[in-house]
């Protein structure tokens, strides 16, 4: 699929092969939301995409829980440091579900972050009985996607986004 041809802000951006790479990938979610007392918080997670949402987790008692669901309104930036940057931008709802044990997503999520034994060595830390979690979905209803090659903050071209700034 050809990244030019979706505005941003199309959910179909997700299927490009940046988003793809970026989807898969161990960088952290950083995730923009509105605390309880109406202040903005951004919080790095692990997370994992099924296709349809990008799932997060967080254990029980978290004061994010409580702010997400009286605001659920929340942004997310999935982006690569490096050069050319690369910025994966996702807007949604945050549903969250308690769960009783591990969320099955924050286990997959510990397995493609780190080695088998590091994913096996930091669920055994967290499984034990009593173990409560809240699943956080974000379905994406708005989608951004800057490459720095082909897709560039504004909608410029490589030409004029080289240009600014200068007089």
């Amino acid at each position: 699929m050809d990244a030019m041809e979706l505005p941003q802000g199309h959910v179909g951006l997700l299927e490009t092969d940046a988003a793809r790479r970026l989807l898969g990938s161990k960088e952290l979610a950083r995730v923009a939301y509105t605390a309880a007392d109406g202040t903005p918080r951004v919080f790095p997670m692990l997370f994992h995409w099924t296709g349809d949402e990008v799932v997060l987790s967080t254990f029980a008692g978290a004061r994010k829980i409580t702010a997400l669901r009286a605001r659920p309104d929340v942004a997310i930036t999935i982006d690569v440091a490096g050069a050319p940057p690369q910025a994966l931008l996702i807007r949604g709802r945050a549903e969250v579900t308690d769960v009783a044990g591990i969320v099955p997503e924050y286990r997959l999520a510990q397995y493609r972050y780190g080695t088998p034994e590091q994913a096996a060595a930091a669920l055994a830390s967290v499984s034990h009985p009593g173990t409560r979690m809240a699943r956080i979905a974000v379905r994406p209803t708005w989608v951004g996607l800057l490459d720095f090659t082909t897709r560039l903050p504004g909608g410029t071209t490589a030409a004029e986004f080289a240009r600014r700034g200068r007089a």
